[in-house]
Order: C-alpha cells, then sequence, then structure tokens
C-alpha cells in the first residue's frame, strides 16, 4: 500500500521511522515556536527493534513509515527509553498492531509503564551492563540515565552500527524535514539545544553530569547519536557533548539579564536606567520586558548569564501577577549555580515591600544580592533613575571582574 510517509535511512540497518509536530507551540509550559519531532527508530536483521513510539495521535503516521521499510509485523522487539508519553503515546497501540515477542524498559521504566497502561502492556526490565542479543552479530547495550528526563530514562546503544538512542538526552524541540545536524543552521541548532536543556534538562544538570560521566567510561565508539526530538547527531557530537558540559558546569558568560514587568511605565524607565548602567560597565546585557517575552526565552538567557536583576511594581502588597509567574517558573528549573549575582528594583504606591520579595527570591535561587533593592514611589525621579543606573553599573562591574 503507497504512503506518503517514508523512513529515512540513518545507518546501515537503522531507519528513522518517527514523526515530525509542525504545530507543537507549548511542552510542559515553555514555547516552542519551531514545533518539535517525536523520534523512533527500526533496527533491521534477524529480531526487528523498534526504539521508541510516538504521541498516541501518531501512531499512524510511525507505522506508515515502517511499513515504508518492512511487513510492521516483522518487529520482534520493542525497546521503550523512557515512559513519558510522548514516547509511549503510541506504545500500547504499536503493541496491539504487530504484537512483538518482547517489549523492554529499564526497571522503573516497567513501574512506569505498567502504572501509565495500568499494567495492560507487559514489558521486562533490562540490566545495565547486559547485552541484548539480536542476532546476526547486533547486540544492544542499556546505559542507565536516570532524571534525563525522568526517573526512568535510559539510553540504548546498538554496536554493529555504533549508535547511541539518547531519548531525551542531546534532543531539542526542532520541526524539520531535515533529519541530520549538518543539515540544520548552527545558529538554530545550537539554540533549541540550549533551549531544550535550560527549559527541560536544567533542574537534573548534577544527574546529566553522571549521565555524560558514563559515556565518557563507555567501552564501545559512538558514531552517531540518535535522540527522540530534533536531528540526529553526526558531525556536530563534538558541539553537543562541549555545550552540554558548559550546561552542566554551569559556566556563564559576561552577560547580565534583566527581567521586569510594568503597569504605568515607572518600573520600565528603571529598567532602561539600569539596562544603561550594565552597559556601562562593559558587560553584555539582555532586557527582557515580560509583556513580550516568553518565560522559556527568560530561562533559557539565565542558563549561562553571570547575574540577572528583576524588576516589578507592587500590587496588593506582593510582586505583580507576570512577574511572579516568571519567578516561578525559574525556581521550578533549580538554577542554583556558583557566583550568580543578584539584584532588584521596583515601584510602588503606599506599601514599598516589593525590593523584600524580590531579595528573597533572588536569594531562594542562590543568587548573591550585592546591592540593596531600588524602590522609588509612584513614578521615578532623576534621582531614583541615577540609583538605577549605579546598581546595573555596580553588578555589571562585578561580572566584569
Amino acid at each position: 500500500m503507497s504512503t506518503p510517509f517514508e523512513a529515512v535511512k540513518v545507518s546501515e540497518n537503522v531507519y528513522w521511522v518517527g514523526v515530525i509536530d509542525w504545530e507543537l507551540a507549548d511542552f510542559h509550559g515553555y514555547s516552542t515556536p519551531r514545533g518539535s519531532t517525536y523520534n523512533a527508530y527500526l533496527i533491521l536483521g534477524e529480531k526487528v527493534t523498534l526504539i521508541d513510539t510516538v504521541k498516541h495521535k501518531y501512531f499512524g503516521e510511525m507505522m506508515a513509515r515502517i511499513q515504508s521499510v518492512i511487513d510492521p509485523k516483522e518487529i520482534h522487539t520493542i525497546i521503550s527509553n523512557h515512559s513519558e508519553m510522548d514516547h509511549t503515546g503510541a506504545l500500547q497501540m504499536t503493541i496491539n498492531a504487530v504484537q512483538p515477542e518482547r517489549v523492554f524498559a529499564s526497571k522503573k521504566g516497567v513501574d512506569a509503564i505498567n502504572e501509565i497502561f495500568n499494567g495492560a502492556v507487559n514489558v521486562e526490565a533490562v540490566t545495565e551492563g547486559e547485552p541484548l542479543d539480536l542476532g546476526g552479530g547486533k547486540n544492544l547495550h542499556f546505559i542507565e540515565a536516570p532524571l534525563v528526563h525522568w526517573p526512568d530514562s535510559m539510553f540504548t546503544y546498538l554496536d554493529s552500527d555504533k549508535i547511541l538512542f539518547s531519548n531525551d538526552g542531546f534532543g531539542m524541540h526542532l520541526a524539520s524535514a531535515e533529519r541530520f545536524d549538518d543539515e540544520v543552521d548552527p545558529w538554530i541548532l545550537r539554540h533549541e539545544a540550549k533551549t531544550y536543556f535550560a527549559n527541560i534538562l536544567w533542574p537534573m544538570a548534577a544527574k546529566v553530569g553522571a549521565t555524560m560521566k558514563k559515556l565518557d567510561e563507555f567501552a564501545h565508539p559512538i558514531e552517531l547519536i540518535a535522540p527522540d526530538h530534533g536531528p540526529i547527531w553526526r558531525s556536530k557530537m563534538d558541539d553537543i557533548m562541549a555545550w552540554y558540559r558548559e550546561w552542566v558546569d554551569g559556566v556563564t558568560a559576561k552577560k547580565v539579564l534583566v527581567f521586569y514587568d510594568t503597569m504605568w511605565q515607572s518600573t520600565a524607565k528603571m529598567a532602561t536606567a539600569v539596562a544603561e548602567g550594565v552597559k556601562q560597565s562593559g558587560a553584555q546585557v539582555k532586557v527582557y520586558p515580560i509583556a513580550k517575552s516568553d518565560r522559556s526565552e527568560i530561562a533559557t538567557e539565565l542558563l549561562n548569564a553571570a547575574a540577572v536583576i528583576v524588576g516589578s511594581p507592587n500590587l496588593n502588597g506582593g510582586v505583580f501577577p507576570a512577574v511572579a509567574d516568571i519567578m516561578t517558573y525559574l525556581e521550578g528549573l533549580k538554577p542554583k549555580k556558583q557566583a550568580l549575582l543578584g539584584g532588584s528594583f521596583g515601584s510602588y504606591g503606599w506599601s514599598p515591600v516589593i525590593g523584600k520579595k524580590l531579595s528573597a527570591w533572588l536569594e531562594g535561587i542562590g543568587a548573591e544580592v550585592i546591592e540593596k533593592p531600588v524602590q522609588t514611589k509612584h513614578v521615578p525621579a532623576d534621582e531614583a533613575l541615577e540609583e538605577c543606573r549605579i546598581l546595573g553599573k555596580t553588578i555589571g562591574e562585578k561580572v566584569m571582574g
């Protein structure tokens, strides 16, 4: 039967049989303006194997791609590297359709899949270090990768083709007709990889680092890294590994992030003065008015910022709601890192408490608050704007060293 969906050959024995989600606009609260892919991989051989599946609604498209290569009923084994439903949404349907001999996941993956599907899926646990023989000289090796991105996450390695199937590791949300890293604009490649790490993996940075150490000690050569989102790494593997080490280690640029919201433009005027001070120090400044910025953009900039300065008007004795949203989101990413500097500013009508609240939040994410908050009643006069400039300049100079 003809189909508009074709598999893409990845290596001698492996095909990409995933789907492209051009419409995805939001994932876990972070903006995905370039969409995403849900990558699944078909290994041909004596025991045909499917690595991961896709979202429930894309089951038919995945099956059509498989059918462009083989009869799906030839699939003998299914490997689930991660139980989240963008990878397992079509798992039960796939099992029902192809009737595989065996389905495997990590030990914690077995528990999660049983919970998600209420015990309707028969899945076995693999053991790290014990290869799975696919016949014909092909073996799968499993690397537990807990919390890259969920506790059950693991990587699977195919020794015959030297491919690491890394699930959420080294991935990105990028819908593209191109399947390989060297076919994608380099700036987009780094930007989307950084955005993905900042908004998905940053809370688990230490665990990501531990898994990367495992890969450094892995006894088999890796020639391709095939994640479950975004392009396959075949030419720039050294780049993505280097980027991940930077992000895991918390390497910062000489950059100050300023984000704020405003009610009657008072805080906006203060933000402009703060940014001017940072610029005068020689440090790079990134300014994000929340009214036109997405929380995920701000998180991505914070990933390698050396300092953050936040501004808010006072509303009902507290932080402005849009600022509180960003603060809550960033706090959940656990951005604590050495040498993060912080400062704040804000305006109020009759209750000057905003500075205290912003400073407490900064300290909560591990920032060193080196200057007292700048607060102004109603509209900032020249004196208050000068204080804002000095705030930005002082923090910028600290960043510059």
